[in-house]
């Protein structure tokens, strides 16, 4: 029951209880809604630029492709750039009759949610404050009608603030995260405060990636190294956390995001999707022994 201190008036009262009362029911249907998904993951990093957001629109895409139904939300309220790189940007979400949201279909079926539908234009600005992007995170969970999915995957921004903090909160039964770093002490260092903050919030992470690991020369298919470091797998053994892959940088990948084309489906052969595939195995196999344990 919320408290009403003596000398509030009726209105404020009223208002108070009304708050109180959206609150207790949007909880109730997130938690409704997140039972019909079994596996709820959040893609984490301590610093922009090191490919979360690439690393979640390809596990949704493998995924998609071994015939799981995958959502995605892009929660980078920001720097929204999901529905580039799933070549959906020219989508809107729609609404049904009692205002819950349709999510915008994407390749393979894969459902995505993403601030990016509702700007008037791409390079409109979202500025907005923690408390805003905590109702907007909640209005989506609560009212977007993913129906029954296998794995609903979130890309947060980068470190441990409002939105890492909101999903967390706002999701009680959360699968895990996964957390994506480049090879340097600076990114790893990063990716560790993201991690400490997973452990303190008692959610699990799931596996370490390491992007941008090395550079994929497009004529002789070989792999040099880029940035100096080990960060995937130096943050693997200080955290006792499997280490899913390392993926290196392709530059036809990047020509592929800015089309909206699926690269890791698309060149099967590349090193990139190979690594990927090997990604998404071990993901699975991690799953598995978690749902058994």
């Amino acid at each position: 029951m919320a408290h009403i201190k003596p000398g509030v008036s009726k209105e404020e009262a009223k208002a108070k209880l009304q708050a109180l009362f959206t609150m207790q029911t949007r909880q109730k249907m997130i938690e409704e809604n997140m039972k019909k998904i079994r596996y709820k993951i959040g893609v984490i990093s301590g610093k922009g630029g090191v490919g979360k957001s690439t690393v979640t629109a390809n596990l949704a895409i493998e995924l998609a492709s071994r015939g799981y139904n995958v959502g995605v939300i892009d929660s980078d309220f920001h720097g929204p750039s999901i529905p580039k790189m799933l070549g959906v940007e020219d989508k809107r979400v729609l609404a049904t009759r009692d205002k819950k949201m349709i999510p915008v279909k994407g390749p393979l079926n894969i459902k995505v949610i993403s601030i990016y539908f509702f700007l008037p234009d791409p390079t409109a600005a979202v500025i907005w404050r923690g408390p805003l992007k905590k109702s907007f995170l909640e209005e989506i969970l609560a009212s977007a009608q993913f129906g029954e999915l296998d794995f609903l995957l979130v890309d947060l921004p980068p470190g441990t603030g409002d939105e890492a903090l909101n999903l967390i909160q706002s999701v009680n039964d959360i699968t895990g995260l996964i957390a994506v770093t480049q090879p340097t002490d600076v990114s790893a260092i990063a990716v560790a405060k993201s991690i400490d903050f997973a452990q303190k919030a008692g959610v699990d992470v799931l596996g370490i990636i390491e992007n941008m690991s090395g550079f994929v020369c497009p004529g002789e298919g070989k792999i040099y190294k880029v940035f100096p470091g080990n960060g995937g797998k130096d943050l693997s053994e200080m955290f006792n956390i499997p280490l899913l892959g390392s993926i290196p940088i392709d530059p036809g990948l990047a020509e592929a995001e800015d089309r909206g084309g699926l690269y890791v489906l698309e060149r099967r052969d590349s090193i990139f999707s190979k690594e990927f595939r090997k990604i998404v195995d071990k993901l699975l196999e991690i799953l598995e022994e978690k749902g058994s344990s």
